[in-house]
């Protein structure tokens, strides 16, 4: 009966021994050498028990002075078994400073116990610099980029842009030389007839309309006076449409053509102030002869060389 109280006992002391296991921390490196400028991978690995309560080692952006961490990885944990975890940490490090590290261990805290891993050295070395022949050369070479499309967008439609210009203006000179309308689907434009042309096609319109002849004598020599001030704009270099009856009479009477008809052009004038401006009502034959005097005057100014021009055209050609 004692002995298998001993044996039971034995038992107990191994499964709390196995159970009450303290935390075990293990630090190494892929290389412990490495050129400035390269990096290295540093692995820390905590054994502990499942039920343990750890304070696990906070690494900030540097192990210490001149060794820089650049990335860590997320803990991988991996079951023991015997109620035992494994937790797996990686460390991207380096250093820009050539010399000898000696690393500060890493500390878990279980409880009220403080426990620490082995401790680590990193030599960083440098190339030696050939100062005479004055010849360098970077730790890595340059890295090309990757190619990425949306990269060049902006450039690709400024290039567009300034070819649809080029190829814009190319077209214009052409349209242009060969006297053709800008737009394909525009015909030319018709050329613009003489002015005395225009004014005589304007005054048969009025005199088609029988304005005065439905009672709106007002209307009617307005009709007429504006045909003829475009007229003598067109015809004389004169801005009649913003003269008034006075100013204009003062300029025609600078025009030797106008002479002979300058009376009836007053005339004119003056029936359409009153009819306007007035409230005059113009008889019947003040109206008829209004048109008459506009005609006369359009009639009467046509330029000699226009006039030379149409009869030469309206002559037979002898065969």
């Amino acid at each position: 009966m004692k002995q298998k109280k001993l044996i039971i006992l034995f038992f107990a002391l191994i499964s709390f021994s196995v159970w009450a296991q303290p935390p075990v921390i293990k630090a190494s490196m892929d290389s412990a050498q490495i050129m400035i400028g390269e990096q290295t991978r540093l692995h820390l690995e905590i054994a502990a028990n499942k039920n343990s309560s750890l304070q696990l080692p906070f690494i900030p952006d540097t192990l210490m002075r001149d060794v820089e961490v650049l990335a860590i990885s997320q803990p991988d944990t991996t079951d023991l078994g015997n109620n035992r975890m494994q937790i797996r940490y990686d460390y991207l490090i380096t250093s820009f400073d050539s010399a000898l590290y000696l690393l500060p261990p890493f500390k878990v805290i279980a409880g009220t116990d403080t426990f620490y891993s082995n401790q680590l050295a990193l030599k960083v070395s440098t190339l030696p610099v050939d100062t005479e022949s004055g010849n360098f050369y970077d730790i890595k070479d340059v890295w090309k980029p990757p190619f990425v499309l949306s990269d060049y967008v902006l450039v690709f439609w400024i290039i567009f842009g300034i070819c649809l210009l080029i190829l814009l203006a190319l077209y214009l000179i052409f349209r242009k030389k060969k006297k053709l309308p800008l737009l394909p689907f525009l015909k030319p434009d018709e050329p613009l007839l003489p002015p005395h042309v225009r004014a005589l096609q304007a005054l048969d319109t009025i005199k088609s309309e029988k304005l005065w002849q439905q009672g709106r004598e007002k209307e009617y020599h307005s009709q007429l006076t504006d045909v003829i001030r475009n007229y003598i704009d067109d015809r004389f270099g004169i801005n009649a449409m913003e003269m008034t009856s006075g100013e204009i009479l003062q300029m025609i009477q600078a025009e030797s053509e106008a002479d002979p008809v300058f009376a009836q052009l007053k005339q004119m004038l003056i029936v359409s102030d009153l009819a306007k401006f007035a409230k005059y009502r113009p008889l019947p034959d003040e109206n008829e002869l209004s048109l008459m005097y506009a005609y006369l005057f359009v009639n009467s100014t046509v330029p000699v060389q226009t006039v030379e021009e149409s009869e030469t055209d309206s002559q037979p050609i002898n065969s």
